[in-house]
């Protein structure tokens, strides 16, 4: 690549983008466009996908490990790929159809490890028996049993650097019946709304007869030899790709494909690229801009598309409660008023019809547990900004920059490095704030040096990346209780990067994971949606659109799932011959 070509191109962007930003702020509302989503392709039936053929698809990222328990899993390209083609699990979240056309409805659905639903008891206390289909098995031929679910429940809930123990905790046992090892109880310590999304959302159900007893990170985090599920790894080829081949093995419907190659381009540009130039036959960008022009250009007309504004996403500008000067409730409060987000969004997905800003921390999959209002007061508005500052002690010094006891009001955002949406947006969002008087850095890292240091030891002051849904359920717990900050004492494991402390978020969140009632579950996480704003614990942004392009030649019923990717069904899908 040129890199001085990469750099001139950014710059144009940028001012593109600040111009945008300029225009918008003196728009009507009223200019704004809803969000859209290009309507799901017909594509042909899994029934009607010839057999054979090998596919490759580009993938923006390479995970760091494929011990999905370990706080080394970050990264959803990992979960997408391999976890959910080769870890079996009790639920999926699958598209609601309604005979004629997808609406944009999901649910939870059973999948073929299980011979029927679970039997659900809530009185007096909520138990699930799960019932494991008579002919899973492993790919070694070892029967999936009971054991695997108690195996991997003990690892989840009592091991050490946990990636997320929302939930698992709350099992109080996990029992094998005594004559039918297919059978097993899971019995709760208290009652868990989203119970759904165990044994199964990022973890699935791991193999106890391989793993028990074993370094369970050494095995599986570069790649393991084993699957419960339609493909299995054949190769990680670090820096280059990932490989699947079928499981013969597989009890449910055998995949279609011989072999799938994951080929990691990490650079959204290239990876687009090599989509046009057919090296790669379908790919999931990032939506950004030079993406966006080039599907509204029209010149995709050998593929498919889906862009869709109704995902499981939520890109902010997470701040670090613990860290100076977001220790500071008025300084969080300032930066939310300093802020014109709605200009932001539009400048950078207005093409595809997004163009206003999250408004609460609930994704835009899950609408009827958002406060829509909780974020809504953060606007533009100096005034508000210069009072909330002032009155926390700090003034303009003869340069026109805060200052408070000697120190500048000063921040460093870090973010992806490689992504030229997210730096784009840290540099409309250093310009906007460094005209207000503040002062910002930005620090463009390694995905890895994120996700799996700087993140889990808090040791950063603002970051710009979108926590992912891998459940039908709001997150706020899991992103804000105070028990799920990493700290040494439990190994860094838990979500609250941002080290978020309010009692009563606790209180109502976790009363959240534990109504059944989903109306009741509902007011619960808009009541504790509204604290974390008047906290501005954090900034939401965007929904983060996912766009999927994928060439005619690819035949299945293929679908954006935004909860477990596109590749969810890959099983399904075939290739023209």
């Amino acid at each position: 690549m040129n890199t001085l070509k990469s750099s001139r191109k950014i710059a144009i962007i940028f001012l593109v983008i600040v111009a945008m930003v300029s225009v918008a702020c003196s728009s009507s509302s009223s200019d704004n466009k809803k969000a859209k989503v290009i309507d799901l392709p017909q594509t042909i039936a899994a029934s009607e996908v010839p057999q054979g053929g090998e596919l490759t698809i580009g993938a923006e990222q390479e995970p760091d490990c494929l011990d999905f328990i370990d706080i080394c899993s970050g990264s959803s390209w990992g979960f997408w790929t391999v976890a959910v083609n080769t870890l079996p699990r009790a639920y999926q979240v699958e598209r609601v159809y309604d005979g004629k056309k997808p609406t944009d409805g999901w649910e939870y659905k059973k999948t073929v490890l299980l011979a029927k639903d679970v039997e659900l008891e809530t009185d007096p206390v909520q138990k699930m028996t799960y019932t494991i289909h008579e002919d899973a098995v492993w790919s070694d031929g070892e029967p999936i049993t009971g054991e695997d679910f108690v195996y991997t429940w003990d690892q989840i809930a009592n091991g050490e650097n946990i990636y997320d123990q929302t939930g698992w905790k709350d099992i109080k046992s996990v029992v094998v019946d005594k004559d039918d090892d297919k059978v097993v109880v899971v019995t709760m310590k208290t009652k868990y709304a989203d119970w759904k999304a165990l044994f199964g959302g990022n973890y699935g159900v791991l193999p106890s007869h391989l793993l028990k007893g074993k370094d369970r990170n050494a095995i599986m985090k570069d790649g393991y030899a084993f699957s419960g599920g339609p493909f299995m790894v054949e190769a990680w080829n670090k820096e280059q790709s990932i490989v699947l081949v079928p499981n013969d093995k597989y009890w449910g419907d055998k995949a279609h494909l011989d072999k799938v190659t994951f080929q990691f381009i990490t650079d959204t540009t290239a990876e687009f690229a090599a989509f046009q130039d057919g090296e790669v036959s379908a790919i999931y960008p990032q939506p950004q801009i030079d993406v966006i022009e080039a599907i509204n250009s029209g010149g995709l007309d050998d593929s498919n598309k889906i862009v869709n504004a109704v995902t499981g996403n939520i890109e902010a500008l997470w701040l670090n409660n613990d860290r100076a000067p977001f220790d500071s409730k008025a300084v969080r409060q300032a930066l939310g008023y300093s802020l014109d987000r709605d200009s932001i969004v539009k400048a950078l997905f207005g093409g595809i019809g997004v163009t206003k800003s999250l408004d609460s921390f609930v994704s835009a999959l899950l609408p009827n547990f958002a406060d829509s209002k909780s974020f809504s007061r953060y606007k533009l508005d100096t005034k508000k900004a210069d009072k909330l500052l002032t009155g926390d002690g700090w003034k303009k010094n003869k340069d026109g920059v805060y200052e408070k006891k000697g120190k500048l009001l000063e921040f460093e955002i870090v973010t992806t490095e490689g992504n030229r949406r997210r730096q784009l947006t840290m540099e409309v969002i250093q310009k906007q704030l460094q005209d207000l008087g503040w002062k910002v850095t930005l620090s463009p890292v390694d995905a890895g040096d994120l996700f799996g240091d700087l993140g889990p030891s808090g040791n950063f002051q603002a970051a710009i990346y979108a926590q992912v849904l891998t459940s039908l359920s709001p997150n706020d717990c899991v992103l804000f209780c105070s028990d799920n900050i990493p700290t040494e004492e439990n190994d860094l494991s838990g979500n609250n990067w941002t080290r978020t402390k309010i009692s009563e978020v606790d209180k109502l969140s976790k009363a959240a994971d534990a109504e059944l009632d989903e109306d009741k579950r509902q007011e619960l996480v808009k009541k504790a949606g509204a604290l974390l704003a008047d906290d501005a614990t954090s900034i939401p942004i965007d929904p983060l659109p996912n766009i999927f392009l994928w060439n005619k030649k690819v035949l299945g019923p293929l679908d954006e799932n935004p909860v477990q990717g596109p590749f969810w069904n890959l099983a399904d899908w075939g290739v023209e011959k």
